[in-house]
């Protein structure tokens, strides 16, 4: 089946069968990095514009590294010295991003929605990097990405997505993603932050860790944020990690052979032990090096590059 999206904007809007073309060429460009020599000529003429208008570290660059192997010129939006801070609005920065023969914008944004905003009103393909609470959908490809390897399928799986769901876009575009490949997903953490009205999307809200965590193949642990202490969602920092945060003890209740992820930032001592983190069953530098794979794997397909066209996994 060929590919035939113009933008990447949603999980939610992804079939199985896309789902499983984005992985299998990623699973391409994935050979492609343990190669000597990385560039790809995929995109050579190319210009992609990176607007990020939220603070990003690994993301945008990954999305930087990535569109860089594919041999595309890529300029970078720095937000604190562009004309939104004078109050252009975000429509009209990406029409004149457009007029200078931009062919692509990845765009992260505050305002869940925008990237479809944006792909509404632009001639060339937009790809969304995280908008608001919505969704991050390179994210959760490459979360999936990563689990196959070392799961081999995540159909039947239970995956444990443990913090702060609420305001995650990441858990939303992993519960998407995941519900589609046939996991068995649970949502846990303090009832504030995992509301139940998470459950039409197809995962189990528990609020009882050691309950989630029993049997789990995956263990997905998402930032705390400190600013959330402020709206008075949890007590403080040291209470949610005495009963939420994962320890030693909390780790010996998921299956012995289970990872442990992150999407990152972490805050190391809060939802994990620093000793956890960098253990032989964290995966989440490997995460990381996985996202350069998807990311190029998202930018060649919008370019209009076609699974079939890239070399073969061995």
């Amino acid at each position: 089946m060929p590919w035939t999206r113009k933008h990447f904007l949603t999980v939610e809007d992804l079939s199985v069968a896309e789902i499983e073309q984005v992985l299998v060429t990623a699973g391409a460009f994935r050979r492609i990095l343990d190669r000597r020599v990385k560039k790809v000529p995929a995109l050579r003429g190319k210009t992609i514009v990176n607007l990020f208008l939220e603070p990003s570290t690994r993301t945008r660059l990954s999305f930087e590294m990535a569109a860089k192997l594919l041999s595309a010129e890529v300029v970078s939006f720095d937000a604190d010295k562009s004309s939104t801070t004078k109050g252009e609005t975000l429509k009209d920065t990406a029409l004149n991003i457009q007029a200078l023969h931009a062919d692509m914008i990845v765009l992260r944004h505050s305002a869940s929605g925008s990237p479809r905003y944006l792909s509404e009103r632009l001639g060339i393909p937009v790809v969304n990097a995280g908008d608001g609470a919505h969704e991050h959908p390179t994210q959760a490809m490459l979360d999936v990405f990563t689990m196959r390897q070392h799961l081999g399928t995540v159909k039947g799986k239970k995956i444990v997505i443990l913090g702060d769901i609420l305001f995650s876009r990441v858990a939303r575009s992993d519960i998407h993603a995941l519900t589609k490949l046939g996991a068995n997903v649970t949502i846990v953490g303090p009832s504030t932050l995992v509301p139940h009205w998470f459950e039409p999307l197809g995962a189990t809200v528990s609020h009882n860790l050691r309950e989630a965590l029993a049997d789990a193949d995956v263990v997905m642990l998402l930032r705390i944020q400190h600013e959330r202490q402020a709206s008075g969602l949890f007590p403080s920092l040291g209470e949610y990690t005495s009963m939420f945060g994962l320890n030693q003890t909390r780790a010996s209740w998921i299956k012995p052979d289970a990872i442990i992820m992150h999407p990152g930032p972490i805050n190391r001592g809060v939802e994990i032990d620093s000793a956890l983190a960098d253990s032989d069953r964290s995966v989440i530098l490997q995460q990381v090096t996985n996202g350069i794979a998807v990311r190029m794997a998202v930018l060649y397909l919008c370019a209009g590059g076609q699974p079939e066209h890239v070399a073969p996994v061995e």
